[in-house]
């Protein structure tokens, strides 16, 4: 999935950043998007709670309802904490990993670049945001992409990540281990997550 809609307007509704400059406006405006944005509003049900917190992962990640079910039901059956399991599983993601590595500003142009052929792992052509990576594996910019303007003259969009190690002279990046939930930057309370799925 990719969101084209207005993403401040969606940021501002779920309470969290999604892009740079949804990030500057709501430092501006920190409520609600609309003409009664700064009402206050009723109490959440505990429904209403757990969807937003769904929604809030899920966009954060940018993918869809079938998406996040699935990745899920793959952390239902991996041993651990499920919450953090789920985390974990997205955050495995290349298109995820291309954020957290500095060579995108927003998840929404992580996928961008992916889909477009700009990434290699471990040498080969990677064109799937949710291709899943495993420690040791290595993304890479193409070749030719480096002559785009994308990364032309390289700067990190933001702080790589501790579970990776970026070299910018070949602007490469090593997925080194499994990240705990405290280091992943993710803003979620992934408990109600589960409780969602778990009706």
């Amino acid at each position: 999935m990719n969101f084209t809609g207005a993403k401040v307007k969606k940021s501002r509704a779920l309470g969290v950043a999604l892009t740079p400059k949804a990030q500057k406006y709501m430092k501006h405006r920190p409520y609600l998007p609309g003409a009664h944005g700064q009402r206050q509003r009723r109490r959440r049900s505990d429904y209403g709670t757990q969807l937003l917190e769904k929604q809030r992962l899920r966009f954060q990640y940018n993918i869809s309802e079938k998406q996040l079910a699935r990745a899920y039901a793959t952390a239902v059956r991996m041993p651990g904490a499920t919450g953090a399991n789920l985390i974990q599983v997205l955050e495995s993601r290349l298109d995820s990993l291309v954020l957290r590595a500095g060579l995108a500003p927003s998840i929404y142009a992580a996928r961008q670049y992916v889909t477009h052929g700009h990434f290699l792992v471990n040498g080969k052509k990677a064109t799937i945001p949710s291709m899943r990576l495993k420690p040791g594996d290595v993304i890479g910019v193409r070749e030719r992409s480096r002559k785009s303007v994308i990364f032309g003259d390289f700067l990190a969009h933001g702080p790589v990540a501790p579970y990776l190690t970026f070299d910018e002279a070949n602007l490469t990046a090593r997925y080194d281990y499994t990240p705990a939930r405290e280091e992943i930057p993710v803003l979620c309370a992934e408990h109600l997550v589960v409780e969602f799925y778990s009706r």
